[in-house]
Formats: C-alpha cells, sequence, structure tokens
C-alpha cells in the first residue's frame, strides 16, 4: 500500500494506491467524507471500501482532497474536490491503460462527489455510495444516472435520514436500463459505529454478483 505523490489542480494531492500486476486489472477510486468535519482517506469507512475492492484484485486509490493531511490547497465547497477527484481518476487510469472495468465508491460527502464525477466520466462501470447525503446536497444532477450501483445506509443515521436516501433512490429507479440496488443496515448511525461488519458484507456481495454478472457476460 505504497504512499503516492500526484499533481492536483492546486497542488499536489497525497493517497494511498494498491497496484494489482494483472494488466487488465479494475481500478476504483475511493472518495472520503467532509474534509471540514474531520473526512481523511484514513477514514474507517473509506479504508474498509479501499480493502473490499483490493481483496477483489483491483488497482485502487484513496487519496486525500485538498487542504487534507499533505495534500495541498484550501477546501473548495465541492466544486474543487470534484476536480480534485478527476484528477486522481486520470491519474489512476495513467497506470492502467489496459483496465476492464472502472469503479468509483464514496462516503457521505464523498459519496456525493462520486457521483458527480460519475455523471461526468462514462467509463466508470458502476458505484457504491455510503451514507448519500441526500438531504444535505442537491443530487438532481442524476439526470439520468448513466450507471447502476448500491446505496447502503443506515436506519438511524442522524445526519443522512433514510426516508432521503429512499426518495433519491426512487427518482433513479425510474430511469431504464439502470438497477440501483438499495440497502438499509439495521441500528446503523452515519458511522456505521458497530455495524462496519454488516455494511462491508452488502457492499461485497453486491460487489461479486455485478462482477460475476460481467464475467459471464
Amino acid at each position: 500500500m505504497p504512499e503516492v505523490i500526484f499533481n492536483g489542480p492546486s497542488g499536489r494531492l497525497e493517497g494511498r494506491y494498491h497496484h494489482y500486476q494483472s494488466p487488465n486489472a479494475p481500478i476504483a477510486i475511493i472518495l472520503h467524507p467532509h474534509p471540514q468535519f474531520g473526512g481523511t482517506m484514513n477514514n474507517p469507512i473509506v479504508h474498509a471500501l479501499y480493502y473490499v475492492f483490493v481483496k477483489r484484485n483491483f488497482s485502487v486509490l484513496r487519496f486525500n482532497f485538498r487542504g487534507v493531511g499533505r495534500s495541498q490547497g484550501l477546501f473548495d465547497s465541492g466544486q474543487g474536490e470534484l476536480s480534485d477527484a478527476a484528477t486522481a481518476l486520470d491519474w489512476l487510469q495513467g497506470f492502467n491503460h489496459d483496465a476492464r472495468t472502472c469503479w468509483i465508491a464514496g462516503f457521505s460527502f464523498g459519496a456525493w462527489i462520486s457521483m458527480q464525477l460519475l455523471m461526468r466520466r462514462p467509463e466508470i462501470d458502476g458505484f457504491i455510495s455510503v451514507a448519500p447525503p441526500a438531504n444535505l446536497y442537491d443530487f438532481s444532477f442524476l439526470a439520468p444516472c448513466p450507471s447502476s450501483g448500491l446505496m447502503v445506509n443506515g436506519d438511524r443515521d442522524s445526519v443522512v435520514p433514510n426516508d432521503e436516501v429512499v426518495k433519491l433512490v426512487d427518482r433513479l429507479k425510474t430511469q431504464k436500463g439502470i438497477v440501483i440496488d438499495h440497502e438499509v443496515v439495521p441500528g446503523a448511525n452515519h458511522f456505521f459505529e458497530e455495524k462496519m461488519e454488516d455494511m462491508v458484507a452488502i457492499v461485497e456481495a453486491y460487489l461479486d454478483k455485478r462482477l460475476g454478472e460481467t464475467q459471464a457476460a
């Protein structure tokens, strides 16, 4: 899990990168929660998602948005962070020209940024969105949502109420050819405290199903 530093729009960005040696290994990028509320690439949920993909032989990158850790720059309310994410994906693709599939995952604020990047990058085949902050940010840009994916949240999340996530999923489910899976972890709060294993199991099962479908096609 080597440390990496790459050039971003506002200076250097700090990341952790796992490279799988197969030339056509799939790739994934993981985005962390809100920088102004303690979010970093070392967040436990980000860390867990990272290893879900590592265990499935992906080349995986997680990184700190601008102004976090050793990443240069200042918080930019989402716009700059989206540019950071796009640059990080460019960097990841630069080492994996022949990747057979591309995924993105994000937690909370990172989920919001990841869905915006999904709209801009047609090569992204799937997404994992953990506790998407549907009540805090505008997700209307997902019209239509270009890829199928999973949204997962807790039913005791006081930051992002379950009803708000349900509304978002219902809105996205109306699109032909796109399947949005939605799973709710009973008893889980926003940070999945004491429920991390349950959340990870849901993500692993979903990812295994999607990857199995891809291999069978």
